[in-house]
């Protein structure tokens, strides 16, 4: 009697608490729910009072399945790093929900984080700034097994070196600091320390925005190669669209705090539906002279400011389809007509799915248009 009741609570147990049992690949890794970060704005004197609010990120929702990488673009400022902190847990979250294997770890205490942190690590945007000068890339990479008690197979520092292997970094340089490496290099030893743990999900902060052309090629190729072959998931965080077409298999479009557009990356290419999307599109250079000539969109002026962002859609002031419904109601994120299974836009006038070029240029911009106007 006693044995069966220990084989429950063991099964029990290997059910609540995660890493403990395998994932469905249908179920989402993770999955996000009206995620809100706003920041407070202090002013007043003497006596600073809360005035208003930076809105990070307001209302953002997707899903994470098992071993696939989900890209998130957009213009800076538009809350794509804030957003990779709150699926970390580095910030709390505002408001909304974040599920890990089918729990809430939105509110959870660093008690109760303890189990997931070496599920979930992330791989920051500076790769000198992210490693303590003062430590030896042995210890730097060994500090997450040490903090979290793992002591695996013929020790740690077997452990360090073989990770160093792994990321094409000489084992040699164990006892070497992060000066002594270039930039291309300290970003492989970040990436190692977050191969530590063996994660299940990495979230990758701008990996390789820092870099040389021809080194971001490389880490892009190492990451890709860690993906397939530990089946990690990744969110992968980038303004530059060409790299996060080569990388993900799924892309999510933000814009001011919000998603405006999330699909498979064959879908949003070749047929993105919301104008913000269609301007990002006819932004991305195209090397090739002989290639068909595709649109080309050029908006006025920056992002609104997240303190006050504009009533109903927040790209209004911006669009070329404006009409007075977009500033009265905020569009849904939906799958619109035409759209492949999981296309899902938040636009009350969507563009057509295609980016081939149009009979005249969109130029909003008036300075721009006057500017080219003399050089006619």
């Amino acid at each position: 009697m006693s044995d069966a009741v220990s084989d429950e609570k063991t099964a029990v147990a290997a059910d609540t608490i995660p890493g403990q049992r395998d994932m469905d690949p249908a179920e989402p890794l993770m999955r996000v729910r009206d995620l809100k970060k706003h920041f407070p704005v202090k002013g007043g004197f003497p006596i600073k009072r809360t005035i208003g609010a930076v809105q990070a990120v307001d209302g953002v929702s997707f899903d994470v399945f098992p071993g696939e990488a989900l890209g998130l673009v957009g213009e800076s400022g538009c809350g794509k790093s804030t957003t990779g902190r709150l699926l970390t847990r580095l910030m709390e979250p505002t408001q909304g929900t974040i599920s890990y294997r089918g729990k809430d770890i939105s509110r959870s205490t660093r008690r109760q984080l303890s189990p997931i942190r070496s599920e979930i690590q992330m791989i920051f945007q500076d790769p000198y700034a992210s490693l303590n000068p003062r430590q030896t890339v042995g210890t730097i990479i060994s500090s997450p097994m040490e903090i979290n008690g793992i002591n695996p197979p013929g020790g740690r520092e077997a452990r360090v070196r073989e990770l160093l292997e792994t990321v094409g970094l000489n084992p040699e340089h164990y006892n070497r600091f992060p000066h002594e490496f270039s930039g291309g290099q300290r970003q492989r030893i970040g990436v190692a320390r977050a191969l530590a743990l063996k994660p299940k999900l990495i979230v990758a902060d701008e990996p390789v925005s820092a870099l040389d052309v021809s080194i971001q090629a490389q880490v892009v190729n190492l990451l890709q190669e860690v993906q397939r072959e530990m089946g990690i998931a990744f969110v992968f965080i980038a303004h530059d669209l060409a790299v996060v077409r080569h990388f993900s298999q799924r892309v999510a479009v933000m814009y001011l705090g919000k998603i405006v557009e999330i699909a498979d990356r064959t879908s949003l290419y070749t047929g993105p539906r919301h104008p913000y999307t269609h301007a990002l599109m006819s932004a991305v250079p195209d090397a090739d002279i002989d290639a068909e000539k595709k649109e080309r969109i050029r908006l006025e002026g920056d992002v609104p400011s997240p303190i006050s962002p504009p009533s109903g859609c927040r790209f209004r002031t911006r669009c070329w389809k404006a009409q007075d419904k977009c500033a009265q109601e905020e569009p849904p994120l939906i799958q619109l007509s035409g759209n492949t299974e999981g296309h899902l836009t938040a636009c009350h006038f969507p563009e057509d799915p295609t980016i081939e070029a149009r009979a005249e240029d969109i130029v909003l911009d008036p300075a721009l248009a006057a500017l080219e106007g003399e050089d006619d």
